[in-house]
């Protein structure tokens, strides 16, 4: 019979605030759960590590929190429509967890398990929302690692329901949770691949990095399957077919299905590139390219004709594209990581390397052979013809020493400065190939202009050659990190690590963090600054050695003994009051407070309650004179005979005198 164990996280309430409702899926590293936030009264989604996940990193675990921590603040900050946003995180049952938005609507692999595939329009739409929110993340110096359907939420369209795909909100989730679990998922064999294998980057199963052109591989792989219904590759074990994606070229989507158009194939086979540096450089890049499919096809669309230009090549940008053929060198088993091997495995000869044209200097010096061979026979017969034959190689090998030495040369353009699409319209326009290298921060240069390029401007270049080109990222700039409550090697590390110089400031005392533990910084956390600005911190020296004593209710001549015994200076300050005069009332800092020898104590003294005019009680009968003063708060004595009339009285009458002082009635 079945079994099923009861999710005992139903009900239960996180950090005191989060109630979870209900699971909404479980994926290879954590489960996520619907939840109400009881504070704001709002729907959030929480994603929870599975126990094994952490498990694995107990050997390090102080680490893996760490490292989880820092990846939700750099979620957090990352904020852009497309993007999941990240609320808060926290630990629950020694489990780390996320607060993330809640969508309401279906992930894309619910979409595609449906629906089976999607047409050109519908998966171009989802493809330009999720490299809209991948791109923010490469711009702000962060790598998915992890794009697949499963973490693509498509939100109800305002349009009218999640059906509508072309009109849906597309969200993308878990940015950095694959690298903050893989960071303590090490072991002696290596890394763990972490990327779900049928949409891994060959550099992440070789070599176990990744970078931008990581996430653009994934993103293709993805919209392979929009297309066709079905990934790629498909093995019987999950290593076999991440090595499918080195050994192997993407196929075109038109190979599946039939029909769709050439530019289609183009965009997938491009973003697929088993070199990384075939691919477009980041998905901000391969969103440009979407951009200018989704407009070709819909321009076709509207003239009812097939005819579509072609996206610009990373290598040839004003040429059509071929369909590639690669040739990758074969990796011995031996040089696989040690849990990807196949034993006996029968790995497939690489592709001969195709065979470039000729050159055409190739063709030159064969004809130079050919003359050289013929001028025996020739010499036999005609001397003449002899003489024009030598004055014709003669002619033809200057002529072909010049353009080789100098005619087939031209002066690289100046393009330094130039807004990038200026400079890769201009050098086009004048034959020559543009590629672009990664781009690069710069104080000097704005945004999207040209920082550098190779070869350097007037430098001779073939004509028709390939100009390579650096984009300026503008300058730099990134808020303080918070490194308050860190001990000073470890806000040391951060701050280096962020290419800002450190200083330290005087240390102070602290009465709440320990000793060498990070006060405050100098700018203050969050504050603008730039690579290689200084950064102040001030260090905790810990509680101060006096513990300031409780003042509060002693008269002013008690404290001034206490203070002056501990080596504190008093500073008094007297005020009204209904405590007795001379009372201390309120002091500065607070008593436990630690202090160093010579600090300062402020408190406030008693004047006492306010004084008030005795009213005149003489010649009225001493009973009602004492039930008047009595009824005003005075203290009433009686002399000689209680029951006459009043003759004197002491205090006399109008005489200022603290509330509750003793009136003295003499009655006969």
């Amino acid at each position: 019979m079945d079994i099923q164990v009861a999710d005992t996280l139903l009900n239960s309430l996180i950090d005191g605030r989060y109630r979870i409702r209900g699971r909404v899926a479980r994926g290879g590293m954590a489960t996520v759960y619907t939840a109400v936030d009881e504070r704001l009264d709002r729907t959030v989604a929480i994603k929870i590590i599975h126990p094994n996940q952490a498990r694995d990193a107990q050997m390090q675990l102080a680490g893996f929190v760490e490292r989880f921590t820092d990846e939700a603040k750099t979620i957090a900050r990352l904020t852009h429509p497309n993007v999941v946003a990240v609320y808060d995180q926290g630990i629950h049952g020694g489990l780390p967890y996320l607060v993330m938005e809640y969508v309401r609507g279906r992930t894309l692999r619910d979409i595609l398990a449906e629906r089976g595939r999607l047409n050109p329009s519908e998966a171009l739409a989802i493809m330009e929302q999720m490299l809209a929110a991948i791109g923010a993340a490469h711009r702000a110096g962060l790598v998915h690692r992890d794009v697949k359907p499963e973490n693509v939420l498509v939100a109800e369209a305002p349009s009218g329901g999640p059906a509508n795909l072309v009109d849906g909100v597309v969200k993308v989730a878990d940015f950095g949770l694959a690298r903050a679990v893989e960071a303590s998922s090490e072991t002696e064999a290596g890394n763990q691949l972490m990327a779900t294998v049928a949409y891994v980057a060959p550099e992440l199963v070789t070599e176990g990095r990744a970078d931008p052109r990581t996430d653009v591989y994934a993103a293709g792989i993805v919209l392979f399957e929009m297309l066709t219904g079905r990934v790629p590759y498909d093995g019987d074990r999950a290593v076999e077919v991440a090595w499918q994606h080195v050994d192997r070229d993407v196929p075109p989507p038109s190979t599946l299905v039939p029909g769709l158009p050439p530019v289609l194939d183009t965009l997938v086979v491009r973003a697929t590139r088993r070199d990384p540096g075939a691919r477009p450089t980041d998905a901000g890049a391969l969103q440009t390219q979407v951009q200018m499919v989704r407009d070709d096809l819909g321009t076709a669309a509207n003239a009812h004709t097939t005819v579509l230009r072609q996206i610009p090549s990373v290598e040839h940008p004003t040429m059509a594209v071929e369909q590639p053929t690669m040739v990758v060198s074969s990796v011995r088993p031996n040089e696989r990581p040690t849990w990807a091997r196949l034993p006996e495995q029968q790995r497939e000869k690489p592709a001969p390397h195709r065979r470039r044209a000729a050159a055409p200097s190739s063709g030159f010096a064969e004809r130079l052979r050919e003359l050289a061979a013929r001028l025996p026979g020739i010499a036999g017969s005609n001397r003449v013809a002899v003489i024009a034959v030598v004055v014709a190689i003669g002619l033809v090998a200057a002529m072909g020493g010049w353009w080789f030495g100098v005619g087939r040369y031209t002066e690289t353009p100046a393009l330094i400065s130039m807004a990038g699409k200026d400079a890769q319209t201009q050098a086009e326009r004048a034959g020559f190939v543009v590629k672009f290298a990664d781009p690069r921060y710069s104080e000097a240069v704005a945004k999207d202009a040209v920082l550098d390029q190779d070869p350097a401007s007037t430098d001779r270049i073939v004509r028709g050659g390939t100009i390579t080109l650096t984009l300026s990222l503008g300058p730099e700039r990134f808020p303080v990190p918070d490194v308050t409550g860190k001990t000073l090697d470890s806000a040391q590390l951060d701050l280096e690590q962020a290419n800002l110089v450190v200083a330290r400031g005087p240390d102070r005392y602290d009465d709440n963090l320990p000793k060498g533990v990070v006060i405050s910084t100098n700018p203050k956390v969050g504050a603008v600054v730039k690579p290689g600005d200084k950064i102040t911190v001030t260090v905790s020296k810990g509680k101060a050695p006096i513990s300031v004593p409780d003042l509060v209710g002693k008269s002013i001549n008690d404290t001034r003994s206490a203070l002056r015994e501990l080596g504190l200076k008093l500073a008094e300050t007297y005020k009204d009051s209904d405590k007795p005069k001379d009372q201390v009332i309120a002091q500065s800092p607070q008593s436990g407070a630690g202090v160093e020898t010579g600090a300062e104590v402020k408190v406030d003294v008693s004047k006492g309650p306010p004084e008030i005019p005795v009213p005149r009680v003489i010649d009225l009968p001493c009973p009602q004179a004492k039930q008047q003063l009595e009824s005003q708060g005075f203290a009433v004595g009686v002399n000689i005979n209680p029951n006459a009339v009043v003759r004197f009285q002491n205090p006399p009458e109008n005489t200022p005198v603290p509330p509750g002082t003793q009136i003295v009635l003499t009655c006969f």
